[in-house]
C-alpha cells in the first residue's frame, strides 16, 4: 500500500523527498484546521455560557483553554508534521523525547494555570485586603505551586528516561530537612502568613486587641504583622504568635455596650430617687447616636446610693462613644443641679464620744 508521501509524488509528479515535505505541510494544515475549528466552537458557545454568569472563574477558565488549545495545536501539528520525513528518521528516538518532554511541560503549566485561577477566584470571593504586601503573598504563593509543579514534572522526565533518581530524591530530602530545621521559626512565621490571609481573622485597618496591646492593623507581612498601637507607637508582633493566641476584631462591632454607675448622697429624698431613672430616660431620648437599655438603683454603696445605666453606643468607632458619653454627663450633671440632687463623692462620718 502506498505512503501517503509516495501518493503526493505521484500526483504532483515530483520526487519523494518533497512529497514528504508537501505531506508534511498538508497534516500540520489539517492538525491546525481541527485545533482551529475546536477554538471556534469553544469560543462561541461556551463564550455565551459564560457571559451569563456573574463569576469570573469561568472566563478565566475559557481563556486558559484557548491558550493551551493553541500551545497543543504547534506541538501536535509539528510532532505528526515531521513524521513523514525520511530525513528525520535516525532521530526518531530524539524526537519522541523531545515531543513527550514538551507534552509533560505542558501539562504542568495546565496544573499551574489552573492553581493560579483557583487561588485569584478564591480571593476575589473574601473580602479584597489592600496593600502591596498583601499582593506580594499572593504573588509568592502562586510562585510556591509553580516551583513545585515543575519540580515534580521534571522528577517525572527524569523517570521516564530511566535516571537514576534516588540519589537526587535522598539529597532533596536530606537538604530538606536540615533547611527545614535551619529555618524553623522563619518557616513557621512564613505559614502562619499564609494562615491569615486565607482565614482572614483580621484584615489592614481592622482595630484588633492581642493580649495587653490594642491598635490598628497596618501591614501583614511573611513574618510579621505590625499595628498602630492607641500610644502612638508600632508593634510588631510575629505571624505565629497571632495564630496561637485568641485575637479580639472590633471590624464587626456595629455597636458598643457601655456601662457605668452614677452615686447620689445618702441624704437624697426617696422622691427625688424615684426621680432619678425618668430623668436619665428623658435625656437619652435626645441622643440620635444611644440607645439606653436600662436604669437601676441598685446598690447602697459605702459613700453613695448607686445606680446603673447600660446603654448602646450605634456605632464601633471609639471617639463616637467618647462624645456621646461626653453629652450624657452633661446633661445628667445639668439636670440633677436642676432638680437638686447631690452627686457623692467619698466621705466618711466621725463619731466622737464624750465621758
Amino acid at each position: 500500500m502506498a505512503t501517503l508521501p509516495q501518493i503526493f509524488k505521484q500526483i504532483f509528479q515530483t520526487s519523494l523527498a518533497n512529497g514528504e515535505i508537501i505531506s508534511s505541510l498538508i497534516i500540520f494544515a489539517v492538525v491546525a484546521f481541527i485545533g482551529w475549528g475546536l477554538y471556534i466552537v469553544i469560543s462561541r458557545y461556551f463564550s455565551r455560557w459564560t457571559q451569563k454568569t456573574e463569576t469570573t472563574l469561568d472566563d478565566d477558565i475559557l481563556a486558559a483553554v484557548k491558550m493551551i488549545i493553541i500551545i497543543m495545536i504547534v506541538i501536535v501539528g509539528i510532532e505528526y508534521a515531521l513524521s513523514p520525513l525520511s530525513i528525520l528518521e535516525p532521530y526518531n528516538d530524539t524526537l519522541t523525547g523531545v515531543f513527550l518532554v514538551l507534552q509533560i511541560m505542558l501539562g504542568a503549566f495546565v496544573v499551574t494555570k489552573v492553581s493560579n485561577i483557583v487561588i485569584d477566584w478564591y480571593t476575589s470571593r473574601t473580602v479584597h485586603i489592600e496593600g502591596k504586601n498583601n499582593h506580594h503573598l499572593l504573588f509568592l504563593l502562586k510562585k510556591i505551586v509553580q516551583i513545585v509543579v515543575f519540580v515534580f514534572a521534571i522528577l517525572i522526565i527524569l523517570y521516564v528516561f530511566h535516571v537514576d533518581l534516588t540519589g537526587a530524591v535522598v539529597g532533596l530530602g536530606v537538604g530538606g530537612i536540615a533547611i527545614a530545621f535551619a529555618l524553623q521559626s522563619t518557616l513557621s512565621d512564613f505559614f502562619s502568613a499564609f494562615s491569615i490571609y486565607f482565614d482572614r481573622p483580621f484584615e489592614i485597618g481592622d482595630f484588633i486587641v492581642v493580649g495587653d496591646y490594642s491598635g490598628t492593623v497596618t501591614n501583614i507581612g511573611i513574618k510579621s504583622t505590625r499595628l498602630k498601637l492607641l500610644q502612638g507607637e508600632e508593634l510588631v508582633i510575629s505571624n505565629k504568635e497571632l495564630t496561637t493566641v485568641s485575637v479580639r476584631n472590633f471590624r464587626k462591632l456595629e455597636k458598643r455596650r457601655v456601662t457605668f454607675t452614677i452615686g447620689v448622697t445618702y441624704d437624697t429624698s426617696v422622691e427625688k430617687l424615684r426621680k432619678i431613672p425618668p430623668i436619665i430616660k428623658d435625656i437619652f431620648e435626645k441622643v440620635e447616636t444611644a440607645d439606653l437599655d436600662r436604669v437601676n438603683f441598685t446598690e447602697f454603696g459605702d459613700f453613695s446610693l448607686k445606680f446603673l445605666v447600660i446603654y448602646y453606643v450605634n456605632s464601633a468607632d471609639w471617639g463616637k462613644y467618647l462624645d456621646t458619653q461626653q453629652r450624657i454627663n452633661f446633661d445628667i450633671k445639668e439636670a440633677f443641679e436642676h432638680e437638686g440632687i447631690e452627686m457623692a463623692f467619698p466621705t466618711s462620718t466621725i463619731y466622737v464620744k464624750k465621758d
